[in-house]
């Protein structure tokens, strides 16, 4: 360690962080318990040991320092002094060189070894000992950035959620075998601004892409002794930082950049957040920033023995949301992304976790408060997952005004409808308008449900008609890990198989799951890949599959059933019927919005809606009986649609409503190829819904 020989400034606590302001760098690092700070600065061009500067100035728990010589690009780390005590909640350990919570940047990755940890492993008493190991040869360093950048005319597209298509996608799977992309730029942020990338989103019609996390994150050590790798990325370390993995040259302005050109071509950018737990794991996990900076702050501990953590995550920790220095990190990260990097939304990862303030989940927690009467934040697009792994901690339908959520009953409702359970009939009706049932009686409007069949973490689509049991042997954990139950169906057989009419049915059945999404009221979210056909070969939990397995093959894509769900979102686009801003309301003044019917074209009747066998729905869409409007107030007129569903597996003759002679014509239909470019002829009393099929019949 060589002292500082270089003028030290006192500097201010605020903002927190390394900050450049055009003639020096300001260092504030918060931390209530500890007695000493460190700060450690890297010369990258020396092979000397870092420079150390104390720092003296200590002001409402923020300990700062400025330094009139430093610039931009320096490379530094802290470490901090304070007492060890596992059972009173402290875990200092100076040894330890510590990450930046407030890093704009951060280089390298983490070199493993038991340096990291703060305890001897071993030792008989594990988190009770102390480990003198300096971790910083393994350590990455945290960067001092220049934050200037060129946005030019850059503006949020600010697509309505009545208008949004959410496409999830992993920036590094969704390109790095793409054969349209550069070499150089495959896998990285710069890979979605190319051309042929934004051609696929425009071919497709999605608007918004949701990027599975990008803050900077860690491989765990267990992942990396067996050749594995975090690949979602929910491990997060740095919550300012983009993690420079999937940069081409190592800068975050790569970052940046994407977010322009994505921008230009009228596409939105959310980030999948993970700010419920670290990547700092429990009492045996390493020792990288918060828990070195100050444990008993940052992480919710046990209240009947702080060597403890409180885990709602099933990650080990949970951040301590009741703190308010915790709270300040977590709305300046968001900030942040907003202002300064130009996302336009977020979706949080077991967003229940947020809500905790002791035990139970509030539905009106201090970080929801926060969060709603924010200027910045309120008006970006908000999406929980609404639930955790602690008790009480599935909210499904129960999160405030401005938030949408992932809806898991919409997604286990579809799922078990077309693979033919009893008893779905009446829940479906629900699912697929919106879910008033969920978020209607709080005020909150259609939008809310996002609605999806698949997510990065289970099934694609492919996998959900072709296995019936995950097959998750690659990630070395002998099939223990990830969900049993899938509410999957493989059509008679399990895997691939070369079958003609099982291809077929498999075929028929995403063509099925794809067009009932797409048509549903609500927010659609599609998987990448799902369009494309993209297979995991049954393993249901890719969170460690950095290979193959888990990026998209765009040369074996489905050019069929991409079209498919191209022409289905485009039929979306054009007819606000599919894409309503109020709920169907039945009768109303302004006439009757939506009809449900039986196969022998009668209304649904309290029976029928109770009927365990029944597998057949028929929707009947007024479209100038409604009271909807556009954003502006004016009506909004459509033509007449009818959606049936048969999930049986054997045809029905379903009897259509009258229209005079000019009859209805089917523009979907799953089981005969029929996509929304190529209608049918006339069809006038009755139509042959085939087993297992979806069609759409607009009046003529």
């Amino acid at each position: 360690m060589v002292e500082a020989k270089q003028p030290v400034w006192p500097g201010q606590p605020y903002p927190l962080g390394a900050t450049w302001d055009g003639e020096g760098v300001n260092f504030a690092l918060f931390s209530e318990h500890a007695e000493q700070v460190e700060l450690n600065i890297f010369d990258r061009n020396s092979r000397t040991g870092p420079v150390a500067i104390r720092l003296r100035e200590h002001t409402d728990q923020v300990w700062h320092c400025y330094l009139p010589l430093a610039r931009p690009g320096l490379l530094y780390g802290y470490r901090v002094h304070g007492p060890y005590s596992p059972s009173d909640g402290h875990r200092f350990n100076a040894n330890k060189l510590l990450l930046d919570p407030y890093a704009k940047s951060i280089r390298g990755q983490i070199k493993w070894s038991d340096a990291h940890f703060g305890y001897r492993i071993g030792h008989a008493k594990e988190d009770l000992s102390f480990d003198r190991r300096n971790s910083a040869a393994g350590m990455p360093r945290c960067e001092v950035i220049d934050p200037a950048f060129t946005w030019g005319d850059d503006r949020p597209p600010k697509v309505p959620w009545s208008d949004t298509v959410i496409y999830e996608l992993h920036v590094k799977g969704f390109t790095i075998r793409h054969p349209g992309v550069p070499p150089h730029l495959r896998g990285t942020y710069g890979a979605l601004a190319t051309q042929p990338v934004l051609e696929h989103f425009r071919r497709l019609g999605v608007t918004t892409v949701e990027l599975l996390p990008i803050h900077s994150f860690v491989d765990d050590r267990h992942l990396v002794d067996k050749g594995l790798r975090n690949y979602w990325g929910y491990n997060t370390l740095g919550y300012f930082a983009p993690d420079t993995r999937y940069t081409a040259e190592g800068h975050m302005n790569e970052f940046r950049t994407m977010v322009r050109r994505l921008h230009s071509a009228g596409i939105e950018v959310i980030l999948d957040v993970v700010y419920n737990h670290t990547a700092e794991g429990n009492q045996l996990g390493p020792t990288l920033s918060f828990r070195g900076i100050d444990n008993a702050a940052y992480y919710r501990l046990s209240p009947h023995d702080r060597r403890y953590y409180v885990d709602y995550t099933g990650c080990g920790n949970t951040l301590n949301m009741t703190h308010p220095r915790v709270l300040q990190l977590i709305m300046d990260s968001l900030r942040y992304w907003v202002t300064e990097m130009h996302v336009d939304g977020f979706r949080f990862d077991l967003a229940s976790a947020l809500a905790r303030e002791l035990h139970d989940v509030k539905r009106l927690g201090a970080f929801f408060d926060i969060i709603h009467q924010d200027p910045i934040l309120s008006q970006v697009k908000l999406i929980a997952e609404p639930w955790d792994l602690g008790e009480g901690g599935y909210q499904v339908g129960n999160f405030p005004v401005g938030w949408a959520e992932w809806n898991d009953k919409y997604r286990r409702t579809l799922r078990s409808y077309w693979k033919g359970d009893d008893g779905v009939i009446a829940d479906l009706a629900y699912r697929l308008t919106g879910s008033s049932d969920l978020y209607e009686s709080s005020g909150r409007l259609p939008y809310a449900s996002v609605n999806f069949v698949t997510a990065h973490d289970g099934f694609t689509l492919q996998d959900l008609v072709s296995y019936d049991e995950k097959h998750n042997a690659a990630n070395l954990d002998d099939n223990r890990d990830g969900e049993s139950h899938n509410v999957s169906w493989n059509c008679g057989v399990e895997g691939p198989t070369d079958d003609p009419a099982i291809q077929a049915l498999r075929a028929q059945q995403k063509r099925n799951f794809l067009a009932t999404l797409l048509l549903s009221q609500g927010v659609p979210m599609l998987l990448a890949g799902d369009e494309l056909g993209r297979t995991q070969r049954g393993n249901n939990n890719t969170y460690c599959q950095d290979n193959a397995l888990s990026w998209i093959d765009w040369e074996s894509q489905d050019d069929q059933l991409l079209a498919f769900t191209a022409r289905v979102l485009a039929l979306r686009s054009a007819h606000p019927t599919f894409r309503r801003r109020r709920y169907l309301q039945g009768a109303g003044t302004h006439g009757q919005d939506v009809h449900w019917l039986t196969p022998d074209g009668t209304e649904m009747a309290e029976e029928n809606w109770l009927d365990p066998f029944a597998r057949c729905l028929g929707l009947l869409f007024s479209g100038n009986g409604s009271a909807e409007v556009d954003r502006y107030g004016r009506p909004l007129e459509d033509d007449e649609f009818l959606l049936m569903l048969n999930a049986h597996y054997e045809a029905i003759e379903f009897r259509l409503p009258e229209r005079g002679a000019a009859g209805w014509e089917a523009i979907i239909d799953t089981a005969r190829h029929l996509g929304p470019t190529a209608p049918s002829d006339a069809v006038q009393d009755r139509y042959l819904l085939e087993g297992r099929s979806l069609a759409l019949l607009r009046g003529r």
